[in-house]
């Protein structure tokens, strides 16, 4: 699915219930100048200016949802403090539910207070970090509340979402009866881990969404390559008894684990980091709205890297809209001149498409006398991804493949023609006789072709399957082709 038909998915579907369980926190935000070091040690000082307060942690993800059009609702702890009132109000303010969050006097709510400093006008950045909180597990008191809370909640809900971050309310028990209640139910469940936990205790998951560090830890292996990502994906997703596994890699994209297919690699757009916190969360919350909508866990986690790597590039934790995430990717699919010149600008184009979480679609012919069988075959090929681009034989190969009378069109002109529909977003003249170096190139993710075809009679087809990618046929219009037309017009006297 390409990423503008999950984002028109996601907007004619009703919004979800999402009840999101974890630990919950408040961050806060100190601003300031830091332009000279202290004459009492060699630290620097920071001129506090602004403070602002957000919601951090599992609270984090609610927002994050939200925003992404979701009604949510919370299941975690606070303390009897005023932390936590200035974390359930920020809440309410989002129209959050909290009436299944309980408090705890014997513990403080967990805040992140996070110090940034500027200097000499340019943007801040962190200089220090002061977390107020308690590691220990709940009471056993507490825990049953909020398995008692849970049952009540998660009938009620299309997707649960487990924010584990390791501050105590994600016990065992917690789990297992989360986990157990969804499934009864026929709820998925996807699960961000906390460190300190084992696999196997998130057995029954739907989906298992860890960081690098997180699944070297729970895999016990360590991930240096996409490869090693995705070898520990794949047995995670075993180990844990979960239907599929997300690791993400930050600016090296995630890999994927389903039980349905071989692990895959997706990257991400390079983007001018300016903050990565929050950048997990929005992933999360972005695989939870997809999901909800019962789109898979690959077409989820594409949208998803598009979200977190927006997210990176505002200052703190920043929620992104269905809007926002709608206008950057209509930006950057279509350049102003459509026509390529070369094999390998194609190829940088394609990778930088598929960086950006965008599926790129390759169809090829001669297109001489272009008609309506063309342009369905276009429409149709364009509707299979984000980016479509048309190769076209040239001049040489035409003749080559179709006779000395052929092409009726010259190649700049039918590349302009093409370039102009909206359904084209990128032309290439290639003088093979065959696509084979094309698709050694620009590896596209869809290879189409129209016509009365098998897919195993698509040329090229056994190079695109061997990397993993997909081969289409579109609808064939019956009696309609270019040689046909030329036969027509050939025999047609004139008057």
């Amino acid at each position: 699915m390409s990423l503008s038909g999950i984002l028109n998915l996601l907007a004619d579907a009703s919004p979800p219930r999402l009840l999101i369980v974890g630990d919950l926190m408040l961050d806060r935000y100190v601003t300031g100048n830091a332009e000279r070091i202290s004459p009492e040690a060699p630290v620097v000082v920071l001129r506090a200016g602004e403070h602002e307060v957000r919601p951090g942690g599992a609270a984090g993800v609610a927002a994050f949802s939200v925003a992404l059009e979701a009604r949510v609702s919370l299941l975690g702890v606070v303390g009897n403090d005023s932390t936590a009132q200035t974390l359930l109000s920020l809440c309410r303010d989002d129209s959050i539910d909290t009436s299944s969050v309980v408090t705890d006097a014997a513990r403080p709510t967990t805040l992140k207070e996070r110090f940034i400093g500027g200097a000499a006008d340019r943007h801040g950045h962190q200089i220090l970090r002061v977390d107020h909180e308690c590691r220990e597990p709940v009471s056993g008191a507490i825990e049953q509340t909020l398995i008692d809370a849970a049952c009540r909640q998660i009938p009620n809900c299309d997707i649960v979402v487990i924010s584990d971050y390791a501050k105590g309310v994600c016990t065992s028990g917690l789990l297992r009866a989360v986990i157990k209640t969804a499934r009864q139910h026929d709820i998925p469940v996807i699960v961000d881990p906390g460190r300190g936990h084992r696999a196997a205790d998130y057995a029954g998951a739907t989906l298992l969404k860890p960081n690098r560090i997180e699944a070297e830890e729970l895999g016990h292996r360590a991930i240096t390559t996409s490869n090693q990502a995705m070898a520990v994906a794949a047995a995670l997703r075993d180990d844990a008894q979960v239907e599929a596994v997300i690791v993400t890699l930050d600016a090296d994209g995630c890999v994927v684990a389903t039980s349905e297919a071989v692990p895959t690699h997706l990257r991400t757009m390079t983007r001018q980091v300016y903050d990565i916190t929050g950048a997990g969360d929005m992933f999360v919350a972005t695989l939870a709205r997809c999901m909800a909508a019962g789109i898979g866990p690959t077409d989820a986690a594409r949208l998803a890297n598009v979200a977190s790597g927006l997210e990176v590039e505002r200052a703190g934790s920043t929620p992104v809209s269905l809007q926002e995430l709608r206008e950057a990717l209509t930006t950057t699919s279509r350049h102003s001149d459509p026509v390529a010149k070369t094999v390998d600008g194609m190829a940088r184009l394609a990778e930088s498409c598929r960086r950006n979480g965008q599926r790129v679609v390759l169809t090829n012919g001669c297109f001489d006398l272009l008609h309506y069988g063309h342009v369905r075959s276009l429409q149709e090929a364009a509707a299979m991804g984000d980016v479509l681009i048309v190769a076209i034989n040239s001049d040489t190969s035409v003749r080559q493949l179709k006779g000395p009378d052929r092409p009726v069109i010259s190649e700049h002109e039918r590349a302009a023609m093409l370039g102009a529909l909206a359904c084209v977003d990128h032309v290439l003249i290639f003088d093979d006789e065959t696509p084979h170096h094309l698709l050694n190139a620009i590896r596209p993710d869809v290879l189409v072709k129209g016509g009365a075809y098998a897919l195993d009679e698509v040329v090229g087809h056994e190079i695109v399957e061997a990397y993993g990618g997909k081969v289409a046929v579109t609808a064939h219009v019956a009696g309609l082709s270019t040689t046909s037309l030329v036969s027509t017009i050939r025999e047609t006297p004139c008057t």
